[in-house]
């Protein structure tokens, strides 16, 4: 029985091998090379196009707790004390 064991051992072994070599020498063709280079182009553009909407996201809840607008920085209140009202008006 003992031999029997290692026998089937083997031979799973040899075919696990036998399959590991045949999808390595797939993955070297010239399809098996185009494949891997679009998957990595498109993971890239994925990733890309997350950074950019966590950017955007960031930069509006930024814009959001500054008071920010898309314009520009927002626009300043008028004085409400008197005295600053009247030395505004008092200057040539």
């Amino acid at each position: 029985m003992n031999r029997g064991v290692w026998f089937v051992a083997g031979a799973g072994a040899g075919v696990y091998a036998m399959a590991r070599a045949r999808r390595l020498a797939e993955a070297f063709t010239p399809e098996g090379l185009r494949d891997r280079v679009a998957g990595l182009t498109l993971g890239a553009q994925l990733f890309a196009e997350e950074v950019r909407t966590g950017r955007d996201e960031k930069e509006t809840e930024l814009r959001h707790r500054l008071g920010l607008t898309l314009d520009g920085p927002p626009e300043l209140d008028a004085p409400t004390d008197p005295t600053t009202t009247r030395m505004l008006e008092d200057t040539p």
